[in-house]
């Protein structure tokens, strides 16, 4: 047995590293201090759920206390307050990736689609997403996704890029929707898939792979990705404050050197997560990389 408390081993990248527990913050400081590229927007605090509708104060809140470390702002949707997180982000001088939430209600998605559109033109839009993850829940049909894509193509401002949120392996699936994106906006979850902690990294990587051979050039923006730090396992995958902390640093540090636009997902605890549509059982609250309260779970100095 070889065990020593002030060592950790962890089979994260394509080489071998021990490193000390200070040397791991050290590297959080580095990372939290130079900004990363983006961060998922978590609006909703305790007791809220989507739907409920959103103050400025609680989203100006919320941005100030990413703003020092990120340098663009994802959010889901632009309806029942959403609006206007591109517009505070924009006042904090971040980019955004601007999604509008489809579904299976038309009359929400037509409001989604004209607001998206609206924020575009005031120039809030950096980055436009088209759905989010509707193939996967089955709410659309590719072709009814399609004609929301080319309307929102058509009518976006022609410097605003275009791209359409789901799991990498969609893109593989479905040429017409990878031909129909300007951006390829991909979420890529190790965790969902039960990967074992040690190897996620890997997962992730190859997944990004993957999208670089369907692409064709076009560019990609990793729009999701994250691990749980409590709630339970998913097969081989187990959530844990160590493993949320190891995952965050060694995703964000590898996209930094590789130059890769990745959104971390999230930025706060939300409960709601946990059961409804979301369905993502006691884990799904516990994404955030500050709690519910705010508090940032990793480093006592924020």
């Amino acid at each position: 047995m070889s065990r020593r408390e002030e060592k950790r081993h962890y089979l994260l990248s394509d080489s071998e590293h021990s490193r000390e527990i200070g040397d791991l913050d050290q590297r959080l400081a580095a990372l939290l201090n130079a900004k990363m590229h983006g961060i998922a927007f978590s609006a909703y605090t305790e007791g809220q759920k989507p739907g409920d509708p959103l103050s400025v104060e609680q989203i100006a809140r919320r941005m100030a206390i990413l703003a020092p470390h990120f340098n663009w702002i994802r959010s889901f949707s632009v309806t029942a307050g959403n609006e206007l997180i591109p517009r505070v982000a924009k006042e904090h001088g971040l980019k955004t990736l601007v999604g509008a939430w489809l579904g299976t209600d038309p009359e929400k998605n037509r409001q989604e689609i004209e607001n998206l559109i609206s924020l575009a033109e005031e120039g809030l839009v950096d980055v436009a997403a088209v759905g989010n993850e509707v193939l996967y829940r089955d709410d659309l049909t590719e072709a009814e996704l399609l004609d929301f894509m080319a309307e929102a193509r058509e009518r976006l401002p022609a410097d605003v890029p275009m791209g359409y949120v789901d799991a990498y392996y969609e893109f593989e699936d479905r040429p017409a929707v990878t031909a129909a994106c300007d951006v390829l906006l991909s979420n890529c979850y190790p965790f969902w898939e039960g990967c074992a902690h040690p190897y996620a990294i890997l997962y992730m990587q190859d997944m990004f792979r993957r999208l670089q051979k369907v692409a064709e050039g076009k560019r990609i923006i990793i729009s999701e990705t994250g691990w749980p730090s409590a709630g339970g396992s998913f097969y081989g995958a187990e959530s844990s404050p160590q493993g949320a902390y190891l995952y965050f640093l060694k995703a964000m540090e590898w996209a930094a050197s590789e130059n890769i636009e990745m959104f971390y997902f999230a930025s706060f605890d939300e409960a709601w997560k946990v059961g409804g549509d979301a369905g993502e059982g006691d884990v799904g609250a516990h994404w955030g990389l500050w709690d519910k309260d705010e508090r940032f779970k990793y480093a006592s100095s924020l």
